[in-house]
């Protein structure tokens, strides 16, 4: 699999097919018992883990927020970002519209994981979070799959806007996700069956097609 510089790329598959493992082999999490994983040409392994973690941003599924104020929430990742830097990634996020409406703004406490924000808004402020990271590569695991339709419009909105400058890889459920991936694969049972463009996959009337067929790919109207 190659995943070319700033591009988005996706990854599918039905519960179990090995999207989470792939992931950790992405994050450095796990050793590989056969083959490689190179970054221009250069194995994984001969990267101090720490540095090439620092140029990954992650958002998972449910965002983690510490409680603290939001503008402290997004310096856990970047430590020195200035107040215009915040503000920029909250912007690319669609974050800034409901951060600027709260009364206490970017020093609104957020509550122990989030609690007092929306699951759109804690994924947003995630989101914003990564960004602010000047991630080399995007790693979004399901990151929409618990949210409402204008959420994840949304967050949509924003990953296709970053796509433009960095490479995305994306782990999803939704059709609406994928739809402009630059590549989708298919997983099952750890292996890659099928792969292409998302009309490309729509007309091979293989496990892609069944899968939007039969909802394992949720539909968003």
């Amino acid at each position: 699999v190659a995943i070319p510089k700033g591009k988005m790329i996706a990854f599918v598959g039905e519960s179990g097919a090995g999207k989470s493992t792939l992931i950790d082999l992405l994050m450095g999490f796990h050793g590989l018992t056969s083959g490689q994983i190179t970054l221009d040409d250069v194995p994984l392994h001969e990267f101090d883990i720490g540095s090439y973690r620092q140029r990954i941003g992650y958002v998972p599924q449910e965002a983690a927020l510490f409680n603290l104020t939001i503008r402290e929430n997004l310096r856990w990742a970047h430590e020195t970002a200035t107040d215009a830097e915040i503000k920029e990634a909250c912007r690319r996020a669609n974050a800034d519209e409901f951060i600027e409406r709260f009364p206490d703004g970017y020093e609104t406490l957020v509550g122990d994981r989030g609690v007092r924000l929306s699951g759109g808004q804690c994924q947003r402020v995630a989101l914003a979070r990564a960004i602010l990271r000047r991630p080399a590569l995007l790693i979004l695991d399901e990151a929409t799959s618990a949210l409402d339709t204008h959420s994840e419009r949304l967050i949509q909105q924003a990953i296709e806007s970053i796509a433009k400058e960095t490479t995305v890889v994306v782990i999803a459920h939704r059709l609406s996700t994928i739809t402009n991936a630059n590549y989708i694969y298919v997983l099952q049972d750890g292996r890659i069956v099928e792969e292409g463009t998302y009309q490309m996959l729509l007309q091979q009337h293989g496990q892609f097609r069944r899968m939007t067929q039969s909802q394992l790919l949720e539909v968003i109207a």
